[in-house]
Parts: C-alpha cells; structure tokens; sequence
C-alpha cells in the first residue's frame, strides 16, 4: 500500500482540496463523499502541512470542521502560496539533484560524458545519458545551471546568480521583493525568491490581503495569454452550490475572454467574456474556474471588444443581467433622505459608489440616484445598505423589486416584529 506523502503532481487537485475544506466547504469527514475517508485524511495532513498556524478547528455534532483563520492585515506573507512549493519529484529526480550539484560545486565546468561517468565512478550511480541531459536542460532553464559551448560539446556549471546574490545586487532591491511579495500579481514570485534568499518579508503589511487570489494564479495566466491573442478559452465551473452533489463537474464553456474585473467591495476577481454560444456577454469568478485550455482564434475578437465596451456603461458591478429576461437597460430610481449640513458624509458616499448613477437633487433633503443597469439586482443588494434613509424604489424588475421589500420583511420579522421576536 502507498504511503502518504506531502507532494503533489498538480496543483488543479490541491486548489480543488484546499478550496473545498477551508474557504468555502469547511466540510467534516462525514460530508467528505468524493473519494474514501483515507483520502480525506490524506488531503487533509497534505493542506495542514503548508497552512500551519492559520488552521482553526471546530467541533460541531456533524464532526470536527477544518477552516483557514487568518487576520490577513497582520501576516506577512500569504500562507497559500506554500502549496506551489509541493512539487512531486521521483527518486531519480532528487538523487540526480543532489549528486549533480554536488559535481559541480567545485564550479569547472563539466561536459555531460564527463558528469555520466563520474555519477557511476565516484557515486556507483548508473544512469543513461539521455536521463542525465534531460536534468541538465531542466536545470538550465531553470537557471540553476549554466551551459557554455566548448567546441562542439557543452558544459555546464552552477550558476552564481542566486537569488540571495541578486538581492543584494541593487540597493533597496531586497525592500522591493518584500514589498511586492503581497501583491497579488507579483507576490507568489516574489515569496519564491525571498524564500530562495533564506529571508522573509518583516517590513510591510497589507489592510487589504485578499489571500484566496492566490488559489486563482494558476489559471490567470492562460486567460490573460487567450485576450492578448484574440483566442478563446475552454474550462469548467465549480459551483459553490456542489456540496448537493460532489461528484458534478460543473459547467463547461468556451469563452471569448475581454477583461479582468475586480471587486472593490469584496476583492474577488472576475473573468469578464463573450459566451457565443449564448450571444451573451458574462462574468465567471476567477476562484469557479478550472482547466482553462486555450482554443482557436475568435475572428470577429476586434468588433467583440467594441460590443463589450459599449456594454460597460451600463454595468453596475460584474452582471451583464440576462438579457432575453430584462431586455435591454432596466433603470432603477432610488430616493433617499438626508440632511446634506449635517450628514454630509452621505452625500459624499452618494456620489463615491454610484457607479454608473446618476445623482441628483430632487425636493429639500431629497436626493434621487438613477441607475440605467442591465441587473438591477447588483443595484438593489447596494441599496439595502442604505436602509433607513429610502424613502421610494422605482423602476427595475418586478422580481428585483419584490426581493428587496421582501428582505426587508423578514428583517422587520426577526429584528423589529412582535410576531416572530425570538428574544422576547
């Protein structure tokens, strides 16, 4: 029987575990019904392995639950970004690595002849040429290795540009990787080198560290090469509503990718494309996203990029509605009141987050925001942090409308209500 071992082959599954037990399924043993229970363990000590200290543990009737607990404003570096480091390698690999490194330490260069038969003279390490040419090329493209041209053979040696020695190069060169390291776009790279480095990030912080981005660096790359060259993209959906059935697979689509959006409110980031199939522009979040492949061409990608531009300004947040649904632009009209001398900061709000609203004046204390959206469901989930100061909704759905009344009944209900006050 196999042993349990801390490595991975990919990083696809550990992203499926580690979102499934600690992010969004926090799922006990018994709730685990993909695979056996010894995989659920085994899963389960591979995560607990990198996350260390932000493990929480919860005991409930259901069982004890598993979920990440961080003040991600007092970490230094995101705790993720460890799994990227649990590549699996065979015992081939690792004793090539040692040994090979050990030859060159002396810093010669050596021809691959020259390495083949030292690892079987000096070691008693037997290997075929090609398996020991193969290692030098990964190591070289690496950067671990050098490789120079002496005659028709090549030689190699160990490369003195080290992460350590590169940080030291430039003055304020090792702040700068520390400061970048909780960026989401340069972080995990810059995590790579200072752990290289032997050193760590004790400088900076980051208020804001949405530390789940790090679970969507291995697809943003492919969608962001798919947009540059006009192509498509295939992948699947992971739906958060899958603990119903564990086994789905989620959605499949081909999309034609546009833009990147992020969410100031929430940090979580979206995929923003033209579904052709559907002749429907859309927003998938990065984090549902999996086996992303790149796929043919769009031709018409210029005139599509047009279209999508003209859509923007009438998105509230991410939605593009469904169209056959609303039609097309569905206003919104919310009034609220305010005294503008003395909650000033309301009307400074007003006219920070209305977005694509227009605000406007319109009786004493009364200020109307009009919003021509294509889902003015986003428009009334902002409305409702405004509860209080509404004085009427108008415009919408009938079914976006009838939602927000209906929210704020079932408050009244729980919070407010004689009939239904489970305090009293």
């Amino acid at each position: 029987m196999a042993g349990f071992s801390e490595l991975i082959k990919t990083f696809e599954k550990t992203r499926d575990y580690i979102r499934d037990f600690f992010i969004y399924g926090c799922k006990g043993r018994s709730e685990f019904t993909r695979r056996s229970s010894r995989t659920y363990d085994d899963e389960k000590r591979r995560a607990e392995s990198w996350l260390g200290d932000v493990i929480r543990y919860d005991d409930s009737q259901h069982g004890r639950q598993v979920s990440i607990s961080v003040d991600s404003g007092h970490i230094p570096e995101n705790p993720l970004y460890q799994a990227y480091g649990a590549k699996s390698f065979t015992d081939n690999d690792i004793r090539l690595h040692f040994l090979l490194l050990d030859l060159l330490s002396d810093g010669e260069p050596q021809n691959l002849r020259t390495l083949t038969d030292r690892l079987s003279i000096e070691y008693g390490a037997v290997f075929d040429v090609q398996t020991v040419r193969n290692k030098l090329t990964e190591y070289v493209k690496e950067g671990l290795l050098i490789s120079e041209k002496q005659g028709n053979a090549a030689f190699y040696r160990i490369s003195p540009e080290t992460a350590a020695a590169l940080l030291r190069t430039y003055d304020g060169l090792d702040e700068a990787v520390r400061f970048y390291s909780l960026d989401e776009e340069f972080g995990v790279i810059g995590a790579q080198l200072l752990q290289s480095a032997d050193t760590r990030n004790d400088i900076f912080y980051r208020k804001h560290h949405y530390i789940v981005r790090a679970l969507e660096d291995s697809v943003l790359p492919e969608i962001l090469a798919a947009a540059e060259e006009k192509c498509r993209v295939r992948f699947r959906t992971f739906s958060a509503k899958a603990s119903a059935n564990p086994e789905s697979e989620g959605g499949a689509f081909e999309v034609v990718p546009m833009q990147i959006l992020t969410s100031a409110q929430t940090g979580r980031r979206y995929l923003a494309g033209y579904i052709p199939e559907q002749r429907r522009f859309h927003a998938f979040r990065l984090d549902f996203i999996r086996n992303v492949k790149r796929t043919e061409p769009e031709p018409d990608y210029d005139a599509l990029k047009a279209a999508y531009l003209r859509n923007l300004p009438h998105v509230f947040g991410v939605s593009f509605g469904m169209r056959h649904d609303t039609g097309a632009v569905t206003p919104v009209k919310l009034t609220v009141r305010l005294d503008a001398y003395t909650e000033g900061y309301i009307l400074e709000r007003l006219e920070r987050e209305k977005r694509i609203g227009t605000l406007e004046q319109t009786g004493e204390g009364l200020y109307t925001l009009t919003v021509d959206a294509f889902d003015p469901n986003e428009v009334m989930h902002w409305a409702k942090t405004l509860i209080g100061r509404i004085v009427s909704v108008e415009g919408g759905t009938k079914q976006a409308v009838g939602r927000f009344y209906y929210d704020i009944k079932r408050m009244r209900d729980m919070y407010g209500g004689d009939g239904n006050d489970a305090l009293s």
